[in-house]
């Protein structure tokens, strides 16, 4: 894929999601790879949705119940500068009984 352009569209599943802006990867692949890859495959698109997508647009990839709880312990280490935020939210939601 030569010429390609980031976009904020993340329905159109031949755009290149905002968030692989080092990368030509479309929003297609991503949600190939999230339901049919590997768990190597999850765990990197997980991480990197939570790490630099805007977070309604995490919530059109993943499922908190699904995707993101039970790969949390490895997720975590991969979040970089995001990480407070969501141990913050996920931590309230825990201690508030709504996960």
């Amino acid at each position: 894929m030569s010429g390609w352009n980031i976009s904020l569209d993340t329905s159109d599943a031949d755009a290149v999601p905002y968030f692989n802006w080092d990368a030509p990867v479309t929003n297609g692949a991503v949600r190939r790879a999230l339901a049919d890859g590997t768990e190597d495959d999850k765990l990197f698109w997980t991480a990197r949705i939570l790490r630099e997508a805007r977070y309604p647009d995490v919530w059109s990839y993943l499922r908190l119940r699904r995707d993101v709880l039970p790969r949390w312990d490895r997720l975590r280490p991969q979040l970089g500068r995001r990480r407070p935020f969501w141990e913050f939210l996920i931590g309230r939601w825990r201690d508030d009984g709504l996960i």
